[in-house]
């Protein structure tokens, strides 16, 4: 990646991402404070990817509007939404808007590399607790998903990101046999017969719900 526009209206902000984008190898680190003047660098330059806020000059969640635009102008490009919010409600507006990844701003260096790294292939992301509130946003009652709970649906995710029970147990820090008992559930609740079975559905839920996918990821 040659260049990343970063959109943020605190300066320490800006250069804490400075510093650690040019770490990341990213040769060209461009900088705005405002909405306006965010969008005519874009307009501009044509970065490769866009961090932005969405409390831009502290006016609410001005950094949506941000977002749409520069969507319109670019179906493709990577955008990652920063925020000091972790309301599913608000990570929810972020991606319709059109942002491709969710991180807040008092994530670790790592889970913001990550969330970089993603976002950069093309691939969505959002952290796995605020994730499973976004989906049960839209999880309506007359849906399989309807009755799913949060840990259900973690584990929904990670089976259809291709983890086994053992490496589901690690991740989650709960035991094989939790693991086991639960997918047991859930083959129940969505009508599977077999593990692989479950494992199809698994993925089918998970690439149809904006906050299942690979957002789901931490």
């Amino acid at each position: 990646m040659t260049s990343v526009l970063v959109i943020d209206d605190h300066p320490i902000v800006l250069q804490g991402c400075r510093c650690l984008l040019e770490d990341w190898g990213v040769e060209r680190v461009l900088e705005a404070n405002t909405v306006l003047s965010g969008y005519r660098l874009f307009r501009r330059e044509k970065p490769d990817m866009v961090i932005v806020d969405l409390a831009l000059n502290g006016n609410g969640l001005s950094g949506l509007l941000l977002v749409r635009r520069l969507r319109a102008q670019d179906g493709r490009l990577p955008i990652l939404v920063l925020s000091m919010h972790g309301d599913p409600v608000i990570a929810s507006r972020a991606l319709e808007a059109g942002a491709d990844g969710y991180v807040q701003k008092d994530t670790s260096s790592g889970a913001l590399f990550e969330a970089f790294e993603r976002v950069r292939r093309g691939q969505p992301y959002i952290g796995h607790e605020l994730a499973m509130q976004v989906a049960l946003l839209g999880a309506r009652k007359d849906t399989p998903l309807g009755d799913v709970t949060p840990r259900e649906l973690q584990m929904l995710a990670l089976l259809a990101d291709g983890r086994d029970y053992t490496q589901i147990a690690d991740e989650l820090g709960v035991s094989y046999k939790t693991v086991a008992n639960t997918c047991s559930q859930l083959k129940t609740k969505l009508g599977a017969t077999s593990l692989p079975e479950l494992v199809r559905r698994a993925i089918q839920y998970v690439s149809t719900s904006p906050g299942l996918s690979a957002r789901t990821s931490r």
